[in-house]
């Protein structure tokens, strides 16, 4: 796939994995997140390899990232959207969800899922709302997952 890579100002967001600086992803979503506390750096990476990633720079410096999981002819997933605290309120969300949204592989999409408790408000701008029949959603959740690999790891080393 092509890289993509816009510029604004002093920011940046990129579609290179080669520029994902994965010890500052790592750090906030292991130690910043609901969705993603504890989770080990080689599934980080894993994640990381297998997915459509959107990195968001400032001079070089990762503050921000998103990735989407997709077949690329049906469904994307959006998820572990970020931006460094000291950043937010400077419009980078919306830049960062324009160019996920606006991305050509991700044009005529069946379906668009996204898990969140925080800035709905963002995400409805985009066509997200909230599932219009949440009995037919069904999933299998195991949120300690994380705890579960470090035990497992650590009796094994």
């Amino acid at each position: 796939m092509e890289i993509r890579e816009i510029h604004r100002n002093d920011y940046t967001i990129s579609t290179d994995k080669d520029k994902l600086d994965i010890l500052s992803i790592h750090k906030f979503l292991a130690n910043e997140t609901d969705w993603a506390n504890g989770i080990p750096i080689n599934t980080l990476k894993t994640s990381i390899e297998n997915s459509l990633n959107f990195g968001l720079y400032y001079q070089n410096e990762q503050i921000g990232f998103a990735r989407i999981i997709s077949d690329y002819s049906t469904i994307a997933y959006l998820g572990d959207v970020y931006i460094l605290k000291e950043y937010r309120g400077k419009g980078l969300s919306n830049w960062l969800m324009n160019e996920i949204m606006g991305h050509p592989n991700l044009q005529g999409l069946r379906r668009w899922i996204l898990l969140t408790n925080t800035a709905e408000w963002l995400y409805k701008k985009y066509g997200f709302t909230e599932l219009p029949n949440p009995e037919f959603y069904l999933e299998k959740h195991n949120p300690n997952v994380y705890n579960r690999l470090e035990k497992t790891n650590a009796d094994n080393g």
